[in-house]
């Protein structure tokens, strides 16, 4: 797997290498704004497809329908330059509302824009697949569009895995290949059309039915259709970060010179097959679209088509990228602020936000194969979110301005963004109510649902933050510990897991087998056999489902205020491999249930069955133990661990954290020196982002200088009481008890801190 996955993504980049991941303007170009250059390629398209419903004589309307998109695209780039420049390092929609104007206006942004980078995925991708099909309308592509797409979603989000950089030299050739290819187009058929006969779209005699009569309503909705010629506007103030530059003003600078190429490029492209297709007489056919018409009209077929056709195609499904950069980076950026799960703050191998990137995927995935990959019904959907964010992020320039009141310049700038509020406010409501009954009104309600969502996320957050909120004094040094062996059956992995628990110095050792009948006898009679030191508890109960004894057992020790008990779990592995650890069903849901028990702490002690252990006939205590106490933050889960850790009185205590982020690890060595003045905190590089082999490597280190100690890795691991909230936190353990799970001389301990 490990090998497969290098071969797909590429080598590891570590984290100094951050930096070499910038981008020069002419590789952000292609990255940022493919989303809104590719929506050239429908975008007239829809303006004539709710136009024909009003019978021929109403597509003349297209042209001033343009013309209004025109002026907007030119308020809304104008005013997008103003936010590039206000907010050097990244200036989306929901980091202006919510500085400006408030937390709820910030998260209805944030909502609107993860809705509308799916749209942004699934309409591409389904464009695409439907210019593809406008190539051959009777081929077999043709009548799979919707396994077409679903295999470019799959290509796209693997370039993505790969990293920004890598990804951008790859969309370049498209990207630029789909405007070269367009203008020439507009150009020889501009030409054309002025010096000769306008040469006819296939479309050009076909009948409309009229469905209903040209309203205002009809020219709102076909202007609402247009309008999607603005999405992906906003992509470049969102990575403004991303941008090559010394210092962030010049990256500011580099991103407003790429939002003004993008305008130029845009209006050129979009007015000029606006043009021609209203010259040419084109309408929207099921199995060709209007630039594939176009094309067809201009070049007579041949290779000038095939140009056009493949170059749409490509851009259509590079275009998606635009989403693939914003919408984990947004995503990102939520979850720091606790908006949502914290899972997304994580970059994977290739520095780039992995789990934004797969999420996107799937849910782009999801709609591809609801709406049937129709670019027309999914079109419904599109644009309430991009007018919704645009809104906010003005109205918050606005309000910035007027806050900060810079000399000379304020006014102006607040006459411009407020312009760019007032413009797509209304857009905004002629969005919403033109297609609120064709399907916006799916985006309408999704969006506070998905804002109620976040605020109970970042409510749970708070209250866990509240819970592991350091005490005034430190910790108080436990009592000590009671072990519980549990018994399965008289072999090696139960002598090292006895010999273990003895090893901590318990208050006393227990050893505890479920079963009744034959079976308990016989593993009575073993243990008898070995004349153990420790007494066999048999408790009656099935062998194959031994929680709830087990537990109520526990509950019946004796056992002190803050006295802890161990609960010892060996465990034999015939071979390694992760089928071994994944196959243990019974055993991985008794360890998830013991975690729910108060002031139980759960060893986990393996041994691999080619160990030679034939010749220890009783329990095979280690001549030393060391105890890792992993610290990713100075709270009341870690201080407890680190109680616990005191209490087994080990030859040897240590503390580590790893440097993931270093001004992270700043801040925790800073908690720590004021919270624990006997131990000192080592901090351990981690250039990959990852605890697991880092860690691996300190245990190996540690055994190396002292060969018969076992190293106890304590775990603190906080237990939520909602399932469903587990998966708002990181699972790190999980990972680290899978990867220490075959490392011999390793004893993975997991000390749980309960949450209300």
């Amino acid at each position: 797997m490990g090998a497969l996955k290098r071969v797909l993504l590429g080598r590891p980049l570590a984290s100094e290498e951050a930096g070499h991941q910038l981008l020069p303007k002419l590789l952000a170009l292609p990255i940022f704004a493919s989303d809104a250059l590719s929506s050239n390629a429908y975008a007239t398209q829809e303006i004539l497809h709710v136009l024909e419903q009003a019978g021929r004589s109403a597509l003349g309307y297209a042209i001033p329908i343009a013309a209004a998109v025109v002026v907007l695209l030119i308020i809304v780039i104008t005013s997008y330059r103003q936010t590039v420049r206000a907010y050097p390092r990244g200036g989306g929609s929901y980091i202006v509302s919510k500085d400006n104007i408030g937390e709820t206006p910030g998260l209805i942004a944030g909502a609107a824009l993860l809705i509308d980078y799916v749209l942004t995925v699934a309409v591409s991708i389904a464009a695409a697949a439907f210019a593809i099909a406008s190539l051959a309308p009777n081929s077999f592509a043709a009548d799979h569009r919707v396994g077409m797409a679903l295999i470019f979603i799959a290509f796209i989000t693997l370039l993505n895995l790969r990293g920004a950089k890598e990804s951008g030299k790859i969309f370049a050739i498209p990207t630029y290949g789909f405007v070269v290819s367009i203008v020439t187009m507009i150009v020889v058929g501009a030409a054309r059309c002025t010096f000769g006969s306008c040469p006819d779209a296939e479309t050009a005699h076909h009948a409309l039915k009229v469905v209903e009569p040209l309203s205002i309503l009809l020219i709102l909705r076909a202007f609402s259709s247009g309008a999607t010629a603005l999405t992906g506007v906003e992509a470049i103030a969102d990575g403004v970060s991303a941008f090559k530059g010394r210092t962030p003003a010049e990256q500011a600078k580099n991103a407003a010179t790429t939002l003004s190429m993008l305008a130029v490029i845009s209006l050129t492209m979009f007015v000029g097959i606006t043009i021609l297709a209203y010259r040419m007489h084109a309408v929207p056919l099921e199995d060709r679209s209007v630039v594939a018409q176009i094309a067809h009209a201009t070049f007579g077929g041949g290779f000038g088509f095939a140009i056009v056709q493949v170059m749409t195609a490509l851009i259509l499904i590079l275009a998606a990228n635009t989403a693939y950069q914003d919408f984990p980076r947004l995503s990102s950026i939520l979850a720091k602020d606790r908006f949502m799960p914290r899972q997304f703050i994580n970059r994977g191998d290739r520095l780039v936000f992995s789990n934004g990137v797969i999420v996107l995927a799937v849910f782009a995935a999801l709609l591809i194969v609801i709406y049937d990959a129709d670019v027309s019904r999914l079109i419904q959907l599109y644009v309430v979110g991009v007018f919704t964010s645009f809104t906010l992020s003005q109205a918050g320039m606005v309000m910035r301005w007027r806050r900060l009141r810079e000399p000379a310049s304020w006014r102006r700038n607040a006459i411009i963004n407020g312009i760019g509020a007032t413009t797509t406010g209304v857009v905004l409501i002629v969005v919403a109510v033109s297609k609120f009954i064709h399907g916006a009104w799916i985006v309408i309600v999704a969006i506070p649902l998905l804002v109620l969502l976040m605020k109970t996320i970042n409510k749970h957050y708070r209250s866990v933050a509240e819970q592991l909120r350091m005490p005034q004094d430190r910790p108080a040094r436990g009592v000590g510990t009671r072990a519980v062996v549990l018994v399965a059956r008289v072999d090696e992995a139960t002598m090292r897991a006895l010999g273990y628990a003895r090893a901590l110095r318990p208050v006393e050792v227990r050893a505890v087998h479920v079963g009744t009948g034959e079976e308990a006898t016989l593993v009575a009679n073993a243990w008898r056999e070995r004349r153990l030191p420790v007494q066999l508890d048999i408790v009656p109960g099935d062998p194959q489902s031994i929680i709830e004894p087990i537990r109520k057992y526990i509950r019946a020790m004796p056992q002190a205020e803050d006295e802890f008990i161990t609960v010892v779990l060996p465990e034999l592995f015939r071979r390694f491999g992760w089928r071994q650890f994944i196959s243990r069903r019974r055993t991985l849901l008794l360890k998830t249930a013991l975690l729910f028990e108060r002031q139980v702490v759960l060893s986990d002690v393996p041994t691999l069955a080619s160990e030679n252990w034939a010749s220890h006939r009783g329990s095979i205590m280690p001549g030393r133990t060391t105890a890792i106490v992993l610290v990713s933050a100075v709270h009341n889960a870690t201080l407890r661990a680190l109680e616990y850790a005191r209490s087994l009185s080990p030859t040897e205590l240590r503390a580590v954290t790893f440097n993931v982020d270093p001004d992270e690890t700043k801040r925790v060595l800073s908690d720590w020196s004021r919270m624990v003045d006997d131990i000192a905190l080592e901090a351990i590089d981690s250039p990959y982002r990852e605890v697991t082999r880092p860690l691996i490597r300190y245990a190996r280190q540690l055994r190396a200088m002292y060969p018969d100690t076992v190293v106890s890795v304590i775990l603190p691991e906080f237990v939520v009481r909602k399932w469903w909230h587990q998966f708002l936190h990181n699972q790190s353990a999980l990972s680290i008890k899978a990867g220490l799970l075959f490392e011999p001389g390793v004893v993975v301990t997991s000390v749980p801190f309960h949450l209300q």
